[in-house]
């Protein structure tokens, strides 16, 4: 059985409001906590079209080729051969129709490389979704997705679809979108008023990850529909301009043709004046003009923005044009809004810090780590890379620097509970078997959710008068303590920032 209505058409020209009470909201998305029927999420994708970020009509091929032929110093060229030609130097002719054939091919294909925009946008999109239809969990291809289906998020996930949640809570990393690190905390419940659609703290978009928590999620909009297809249609409808380097090259095109030909005529009208046939004069004067034609220069030019264009693909950047690149050298100021914009979303373990404000090290120091790596999620791939929350991967490799390092499949093998982080807890906490004789709980969390939590004694009265002031202003923090056989992480203060890209390990 599923709440949902398959004789009732749904609008196709206007999508639902998300920020609508939920109730209204599944009301008009024919849907309901036990998700779409089978039946009706293929209808709805016959209605809707795929879950996938479409592209406009390419341009054609010769088109393009067409584009780098009559380029201003090709179309010189051209002149330049054709006289060649007129003149009987053939195999200066020859050469230089060879020169513009060759650089318009290799421009080409470099601008296919490069123009790859929307097709990197769409790798945003995960190949597999988590939903619930007929009221069981399944697995679909994110393609499938309609509005109304619901998605069911774990951490670790690729958001396939923009949607409002209805259950649990995630922290999402956003900065596809937004060029914020942080990852922000999305619960289900009520919206703000007068914020935009990526601030809602309700909404998760397409393309974006859940690194922590849980939760179910009703998809309101898919494909050209969700804020991805949205900035992938502006990619597309952006109108070309000319770009600097452009602009120079069509100048400088037109002064080499002025003063070429201008010599050419001068010389011809002095060949004649000093008595040679009209004939020699004027091989001679074109002869003239084709010398000052520099045959070099264009694919010199290409050579060196291609050569721009691979060093800044190597950096992550997606040029559309060549002439792109020398757009942006020409740039003298950027302007960007955070820091949090320019960070590479890494992170690093720096220290493990005291109440007393001093760092510890040494075993102490190592066995913390160690317990706090335990707290992870973290997987790793056949190559060795880790994937998960940059805190954890943190963790991870800190408890590697100091020569206590954890194999996930191991960690995983010796834990008998994990309670991923919640983000209306802030917290997060395991029953692990580290070792020490019986099982240990470890909990990372906020320090205003971990603290009440410790059991009473002198080390829980030391953490709790501690002033927040003396805490150390670094990315994230972590500080194991220790109260019996139980372990704690704090984790994640909302004070903190990201921008420094390092991690310390607090403790008490």
């Amino acid at each position: 059985m599923t709440e949902t209505a398959a004789d009732q058409d749904l609008p196709t020209d206007a999508a639902p409001d998300p920020l609508e009470p939920l109730p209204l909201l599944r009301r008009e998305l024919h849907t309901g906590p036990l998700g779409l029927s089978g039946r009706e999420a293929e209808r709805r994708l016959a209605v809707y079209g795929p879950n996938e970020v479409r592209r406009t009509a390419r341009t054609s091929i010769l088109r393009e080729l067409l584009r780098q032929l009559v380029h201003p110093l090709a179309l010189l060229l051209w002149a330049a051969a054709a006289l060649a030609f007129f003149a009987d130097i053939d195999v200066l002719g020859w050469a230089i129709v060879a020169v513009v054939l060759v650089n318009a091919a290799f421009a080409l294909v470099q601008e296919q490389q490069a123009e790859k925009a929307v097709e990197t946008l769409a790798r945003c999109l995960p190949a597999q979704a988590h939903v619930i239809r007929d009221g069981q969990p399944r697995q679909v291809p994110a393609r499938d997705l309609v509005p109304g289906d619901l998605l069911v998020l774990d951490e670790g996930d690729r958001v396939p679809a923009d949607a409002r949640l209805t259950e649990g809570g995630i922290e999402a990393d956003l900065s596809m979108l937004t060029g914020e690190s942080t990852p922000v905390e999305r619960l289900a419940g009520p919206g703000l008023k007068d914020v935009s659609l990526l601030q809602e703290p309700n909404l998760v978009f397409s393309g974006t990850t859940a690194t922590e928590g849980q939760a179910q999620a009703i998809v309101f909009a898919t494909g050209d529909h969700t804020e991805l297809g949205r900035i992938a249609a502006l990619s597309q409808r952006t109108r070309r301009e000319p770009s600097p380097l452009e602009t120079q090259v069509k100048k400088v095109a037109w002064l080499i043709a002025a003063v070429a030909v201008a010599l050419g005529a001068v010389f011809l009208v002095a060949g004649v004046a000093v008595g040679l046939p009209l004939t020699d004069s004027l091989m001679f004067a074109i002869g003239l003009l084709v010398a000052n034609v520099p045959e070099g220069l264009l694919p010199t030019i290409t050579l060196a923005l291609a050569v721009g264009v691979r060093a800044l693909a190597r950096q992550g950047a997606v040029i559309k044009r060549l002439s792109a690149v020398e757009t942006l050298g020409c740039t003298n100021v950027i302007c960007t809004d955070k820091t949090g914009t320019l960070t590479r979303n890494q992170m690093h373990l720096h220290s493990v810090w005291t109440p007393q404000g001093s760092t510890m090290t040494g075993p102490g120091a190592a066995e913390l780590v160690r317990d706090a790596a335990l707290c992870t999620t973290v997987a790793r791939e056949n190559d060795g890379t880790l994937l998960g929350d940059p805190t954890e991967i943190a963790l991870v490799e800190g408890a590697a620097e100091h020569a206590v390092p954890i194999d996930p499949a191991d960690r995983d093998a010796d834990r008998s509970a994990c309670f991923r982080f919640d983000p209306r807890l802030r917290r997060m906490s395991v029953v692990q078997n580290t070792g020490r004789g019986r099982p240990s709980v470890i909990v990372k969390g906020a320090p205003e959710a971990v603290m009440p939590l410790l059991s009473a004694g002198e080390p829980a009265r030391e953490a709790q008068e501690t002033p927040p002031t003396t805490w150390p202003r670094t990315a994230d923090a972590c500080w194991p303590w220790r109260s019996a056989n139980c372990h704690t992480a704090p984790h994640r203060p909302r004070n903190a920032s990201r921008s420094n890209g390092t991690c310390t390990c607090w403790a008490w």
